[in-house]
Formats: C-alpha cells, structure tokens, sequence
C-alpha cells in the first residue's frame, strides 16, 4: 500500500501537480494541514483535497481563513500571510470554507496494522507553536502511534522518539530548506522523505499577478527560488 503524505500546500499547484506526477497511482492521501496563503492557487489546491484527501488536519493558515481569525504564523512571514489571505477570500466560495472548517486539529487513522497521528503543528493540537528540535521528545511522550506526523515549520526530517517516528514531510508548496518540493511516502510499512524540483517560475508568473505588494511578492519569490528564510 502506498500512501502520501503532504503538508502546507500553501495554493502552489505546480508543486503539487508534480508530486503527482512524479508519484503517479497511489492508494490514500494524509494532509497535515495549511493548503491556503502565500500561493496563487488556492481553491485549486483545496479542490484536490476534497477529491484526494483521506485524512487530513487543520493548519494555522487554514483556521485563519475558515474562522476570519489571526494566523498565529512566524512575524517575517506575516505580511505575505495578511496579503494573500486578503486575496484568497476573494477566491474561494463558501464550499471551500466549509471544507475547511470541518477539519480536525487532530486525527489518526490506521494502516496496514499500523497507527497514524496526524497533527499540523503539535501533538496536542496546538495550531501554531513551533516545536524546537529538544521539545519535540517531551511533545509526543503518551502518543500510541508507530508513526507521529507533523507539518508546520516547513523544514523536512525524521526522528525516533521512543516507539514512534516522529515525521515532518516538509512543506509541499514553501519549503524553507531549501526550496523545491518536500512529502513523504509510505509503502509496505517503511516512510521515506522525498524532495522534487518542479516549474517555480509558474508559480512565480501567477504570483506576480496577484493583488498584494511588491515587497511580498518579491519576499515569497525569494523563498520559492530556495532562498533560505
């Protein structure tokens, strides 16, 4: 059984169309919250989730758009975050933010004899603290899962603690690591982390045509080209 794991889509389609192509047939899809701000595509992206998604939680940027409430997102980024959010809502009708707000903050699911904790930023259900790397065994302690999956921070990795693989697949459509795109597949029991190149600048072209600033369109290009952030 193959399934993917996908975070923080963030409305950048052609990430997320190359995962599909590059992963092809697949037999569920998990989400771990985030698949609106920042990117031109939106509801195209939340399209696919309706479609796609088998279980998925809420982010931070989700909960903002659904509940019209303040993102709780890291302060260099909360300009671009106020710009598209603006510009989103324009986009997306009231199916799309129904879709939204009936998503959890937490869930799991089970696959292949094995447990799935899904969560977007913490284990508890937290929507916007950023765990730090000497936080993280003391936030999944009690947690009966093989498998703790968490999104968020944008930066991929994989880590035991315990009985459980703490896993961040990094973010689909705004990876802060190094650009390109980041997911995880799980098949027959074993997780990988998997990074793609895909056509950024048809991300960037659309983006560029958005009704938000110059400084943030120039500040999310520099992050989609892999500048650092």
């Amino acid at each position: 059984m193959k399934t993917l794991i996908l975070s923080d889509i963030h409305g950048n389609l052609p990430a997320l169309e190359a995962v599909l192509q590059t992963e092809g047939n697949y037999d569920a899809c998990l989400f771990l919250g985030d698949v609106v701000d920042y990117g031109p595509f939106p509801k195209e992206c939340i399209r696919f989730l309706m479609d796609e998604m088998d279980v998925g939680v809420l982010g931070n940027h989700d909960n903002a758009i659904a509940h019209n409430v303040d993102c709780g997102c890291r302060g260099d980024f909360k300009r671009f975050s106020e710009e598209t959010r603006t510009w989103h809502k324009t986009l997306l009708d009231e199916n799309d933010l129904q879709f939204l707000r009936a998503l959890p903050p937490l869930a799991q699911t089970h696959i292949e004899g094995e447990t799935l904790y899904l969560a977007h930023a913490t284990p508890r259900g937290d929507l916007f603290q950023y765990l730090e790397e000497d936080e993280i065994e003391q936030a999944v302690e009690g947690i009966p899962a093989e498998f703790v999956l968490l999104g968020h921070t944008h930066i991929q990795g994989m880590r035991r603690v315990g009985r459980s693989i703490v896993v961040n697949p990094g973010s689909v459509g705004l990876a802060r690591d190094g650009g390109n795109v980041c997911y995880a597949v799980l098949r027959d029991g074993e997780l990988d982390l998997r990074r793609i190149e895909y056509d950024v600048e048809r991300t960037i072209a659309a983006l560029a045509k958005a009704p938000i600033s110059e400084a943030s369109k120039k500040g999310l290009t520099g992050v989609l080209r892999g500048q650092k952030s």
